[in-house]
């Protein structure tokens, strides 16, 4: 299976956009093994459940990609 890199952006909300605030790294990148990009960003949420509870969902951004070649 190939290996993939997720990590999680959280949007500021509108109040805190008007302030100036900016996107913030939420989840680390960090490295999953699955058998396709869905799959990768769904599992390294449910595996990391801890880092993922406060956030709120409407705001959140999954980056995926594949590591290594193909």
């Amino acid at each position: 299976m190939p290996l993939f890199e997720v990590a999680i952006l959280e949007a500021p909300s509108r109040k805190a956009a008007e302030d100036g605030a900016t996107e913030r790294l939420a989840f680390p990148p960090t490295f999953v093994i699955s058998k396709d990009p869905q799959s990768a960003a769904l599992r390294a949420v449910m595996e990391n459940p801890d880092k993922v509870k406060d956030l709120d969902k409407a705001r959140m951004q999954v980056l995926v990609r594949p590591f290594g070649p193909g």
